[in-house]
């Protein structure tokens, strides 16, 4: 069974994803901080991350540069969710290393396809 871990500081975020992707049969992991998430991550590899910018403590931009400079997580999928739209936003995310970048409010069917695209074998 693939696992997600995803990184929200939104509990009803955080729930309305975990639900959708336990019913798609996912495992699923959750951490409300960036800190938590980094040690979730190392201990604990997911196959793929969906991770939230604006985290308390440790911004999410820092934790997916810390992930992707790690040799043991720097393979794993990022997608980010996050309401910061705004071009520079965007550009920073994929500098930072994310695989995909979704902005809130996002379809959960979209976002569904698009887990389903980076965890098929």
């Amino acid at each position: 069974m693939k696992k997600v871990l995803i990184i929200e500081d939104e509990p009803d975020i955080l729930d309305v994803v975990r639900l959708a992707l336990v019913r798609d049969g996912y495992q699923t992991l959750a951490a409300t901080t960036g800190e938590e998430a980094l040690e979730m991550a190392v201990t604990d590899p997911p196959d793929l991350i969906l991770l939230d910018i604006m985290l308390p403590g440790r911004s999410g931009l820092d934790v997916c540069r810390q992930l992707k400079n790690d040799p043991h997580t720097q393979e794993i999928p990022i997608i980010v969710l996050t309401a910061r739209a705004l071009d520079s936003d965007i550009q920073a995310g994929y500098q930072a290393g994310c695989d995909e970048y979704i902005v809130k409010p996002f379809n959960m069917l979209s976002l569904a396809e698009r887990v389903k695209d980076f965890l098929e074998d």
